[in-house]
């Protein structure tokens, strides 16, 4: 497919998209980095439902089970665990008052089988024709053998979930360049993937979310929204793109969370980096062990397994400009 200069890739390829799920890959907080995406593909007139990954303790809350390892998600749920975590809830309650009745659903953590199952319930009751992975972070673009992996486990669950699902249309994309220096992700290594990505097609360009526009300022609303109900369980990732949104750079916190570590907030973390998830998986070197998992462990231990024989890595290395 030929693209002019004035078009992105990736909104191309969402032009005849009718039903989209939008789904946080890696749990917790993720699926608040697809907010501006939500609110703009919804302005474009597409049904959008919402879908994370959770890091919630679904089972101790009074959400309904819908289907294994899914929940749905209403604004007057509650946590019986007494951790008060409980982003989705948050996230519904935060869409509703800005006027949007969206179906919001949580998977609890689990393997890339019954997660895939999991995904084509959703699939099937909403008619979803096109899966939108949104990873806030970097690290679900290491391919396997980089030195850090950063903390991937929940990411690629999702990503080969929902390959196996098969569905046609199905995208990955990353907010937050940067923020995964924190876990040990070589951005010199994640720029090199996306080069060979490039190869294949795979990579379907970038964009970039600016404050002035107001996708931005409702994001920046309900990461402070989440914020205030969620004392002392902030998002780490959202807080620091919100801070770059604001133009803050370098080692600047903005919760007590990050206090100690030495952050590095700037300019590039409030860019969108699109793919096409088709062509991402086949270049993940250990999907063949860990597409039949059924639990996390098993998910951990065959990745484990996968690191044990390897014989060198690509060392982290830092961007040379």
């Amino acid at each position: 497919m030929n693209y002019r200069l004035d078009q992105i890739p990736f909104f191309q390829q969402l032009s005849d998209s009718q039903t989209i799920l939008l789904a946080g890959a890696g749990g917790g907080f993720d699926i608040f980095c697809g907010i501006p995406l939500y609110l703009n593909l919804v302005k474009q007139g597409k049904r959008v439902i919402i879908s994370n990954f959770a890091f919630t303790w679904l089972s101790r809350t009074t959400a309904r089970q819908v289907y294994p390892y899914c929940y749905e998600i209403t604004t007057k749920d509650q946590d019986l665990s007494g951790r008060n975590y409980f982003p989705e809830k948050y996230l519904k309650t935060w869409l509703q008052i800005q006027g949007h009745d969206a179906s919001v659903y949580a998977f609890e953590r689990t393997g890339v089988a019954p997660l895939r199952d999991a995904y084509n319930y959703l699939i099937k009751t909403h008619q979803i024709d096109t899966i939108l992975l949104i990873d806030g972070g970097t690290d679900s673009l290491m391919f396997g053998d980089e030195e850090g992996l950063g903390t991937p486990q929940e990411d690629i669950c999702s990503m080969a979930a929902v390959y196996r699902t098969g569905i046609k249309k199905q995208y990955l994309v990353n907010l937050g360049f940067g923020v995964d220096h924190y876990h040990g992700v070589s951005h010199f290594r994640f720029l090199e993937n996306i080069a060979k990505l490039s190869q294949t097609g795979a990579y379907l360009g970038l964009f970039q979310l600016l404050l002035d526009m107001e996708e931005g300022q409702l994001y920046a609303d309900a990461v402070q929204f989440a914020n205030k109900r969620m004392p002392g369980m902030e998002s780490i990732v959202s807080n620091s793109i919100v801070s770059a949104l604001e133009g803050q750079y370098g080692n600047y916190h903005r919760t007590a969370r990050t206090q100690g570590s030495h952050l590095w907030i700037n300019p590039l973390m409030t860019i969108y980096w699109a793919f096409d998830l088709r062509k991402v998986i086949p270049e993940l070197k250990y999907y063949d062990q860990i597409k039949y998992t059924n639990t996390l462990s098993e998910f951990n231990g065959k990745l484990a397994g996968y690191r044990s024989k390897l014989t060198t890595y690509r060392r982290s290395k830092q961007i040379p400009i």
